[in-house]
């Protein structure tokens, strides 16, 4: 059972602040505008649903899709944890709340005239993808999928239960901020999400810095052993 808390906290960590549900929540709360309540909770209800499906499916042939392409366990280690890094240093050093720039983007690219009849069409995109979850938590969920243990298939399974049950429990926030999304834009106080938000990329870098260092060993080790064999 270490195995699963460790790919759950590990997971859940790493796609926290890509997700961003209070942020994200925001977003959705400014396309949706005046619907009423119940559609609120009926989309909200749908795209925690779609994310759960769309991250799912990436878990599951993101080892295959790595293997068509020739590409080793230790460069997607070192690539991801990179980009993670990366993704987190940006975080750190964010002067406000706001997501993503590709977040607000696609939801500058809806047409407002025509949410009251068509938000049900927008379930997946931009709602689910990218505004929920954008093309970050592709990545990270890439080297999560490539960093779990092939061998023995118990430790397998237990470490994509982790995986499934950290998305599970990030997808309940989305449903839950989303569907109160009108009340959380009135009283939760953006500098404390921003503080939180902080906290949470620290640990990220950490993460990222951790997963590109456990790639780069065996690359290393690769280069240097013929090197030793020969003296």
């Amino acid at each position: 059972m270490l195995l699963f808390w460790k790919y759950f906290v590990l997971s859940f960590s790493a796609l926290l602040p890509l997700i961003n549900p209070l942020g994200s929540a925001l977003i959705f709360f400014g396309l949706v505008g005046s619907a009423p309540i119940p559609i609120y909770h009926s989309l909200a209800r749908r795209i925690a649903i779609n994310t759960v499906l769309f991250l799912v499916t990436i878990d599951l042939v993101g080892a295959a899709m790595l293997r068509f392409f020739g590409i080793s366990l230790p460069i997607v280690e070192v690539s991801g944890g990179l980009v993670i890094a990366a993704i987190a240093w940006s975080l750190l050093n964010q002067e406000t709340n706001e997501p993503s720039p590709e977040k607000m983007q696609a939801a500058a690219q809806v047409p407002i005239g025509d949410l009251a009849h068509d938000l049900r069409q927008k379930v997946f995109y931009p709602f689910t993808f990218p505004i929920t979850a954008g093309p970050g938590c592709i990545v990270v969920m890439l080297t999560l999928a490539a960093h779990t243990p092939q061998r023995p298939i118990r430790d397998n399974l237990l470490a994509h239960a982790g995986l499934l049950v950290a998305i599970l429990a990030l997808c309940l926030s989305v449903y839950f901020c989303y569907a109160h999304s009108h009340r959380i834009a009135r009283h939760i106080s953006p500098t404390t999400a921003h503080g939180i938000l902080r906290i949470i990329a620290f640990i990220l870098l950490c993460i990222g810095v951790q997963i590109a260092w456990n790639g780069l060993v065996p690359l290393l080790e690769s280069v240097l052993h013929p090197a030793a064999k020969i003296h």
